[in-house]
């Protein structure tokens, strides 16, 4: 924020390449200076012709699984500029590759949810939130497995879609609210604490 003189979206509209150097210094975990570069390339790239991100994201209409196609959509478009690194690949992702997208998911769920809680913000209008996916981490994944929510073994994009689809049993309409749960037990509560609770506390069939 800071290097983009705290107008992020003014700077990625008008700064000139030359004023890419001043992220040169910038480190994120894994991410490096080379994908920066292209992050702010492809952003104003896409920005000087779209009002919003939403749109990278958008399938078609009548799409039997708009998200899952919007996810593979938007990998596609990111890396549609001519100079992509190979390396800057890896920090996005797809499910075309079995991917569990778990980033752009939980991305997906701030924009689209809205908890009236300031967390999932609800900005965007075009995807609805009994279209998302629950964003599966490591907490999520091991405590859905605990609680013999989750069978296959692999952790990927089929084990996203075992997920989501039990949640949407749950609640049809708004599936990934289960994911502040999930995620909570799994990083406050040991695991044998945890499902114990939960069955002590779920709800039968018929009350669900």
């Amino acid at each position: 924020m800071n290097i983009m003189g705290d107008s992020p979206y003014e700077f990625i509209l008008n700064h000139k390449e030359k004023d890419r150097v001043r992220f040169q210094c910038f480190v994120h975990r894994t991410f490096q200076y080379t994908d920066t570069l292209y992050f702010l390339e492809f952003l104003q790239h896409f920005y000087r012709s779209h009002e919003s991100l939403e749109e990278a994201f958008l399938s078609p209409e009548n799409t039997l699984d708009p998200v899952f196609n919007g996810l593979i959509r938007f990998h596609n478009s990111f890396f549609s500029l001519p100079n992509s690194p190979a390396r800057t690949r890896k920090h996005v992702s797809t499910p075309a590759r079995g991917s569990t997208c778990k980033r752009l998911n939980m991305f997906l769920r701030w924009m689209v949810r809205d908890d009236n809680n300031g967390v999932d913000f609800g900005i965007w209008k075009r995807i609805e939130p009994h279209q998302l996916y629950i964003p599966l981490d490591l907490h999520v994944d091991k405590v859905a497995r605990s609680l013999g929510l989750l069978k296959r073994k692999q952790t990927d994009w089929l084990a996203v879609c075992e997920l989501t689809d039990l949640l949407r049993s749950f609640d049809a309409v708004d599936p990934v609210k289960y994911d502040f749960a999930l995620f909570g037990i799994g990083i406050l509560e040991p695991q044998d604490v945890a499902q114990r609770r939960w069955c002590s506390s779920t709800p039968s069939a018929g009350q669900i």
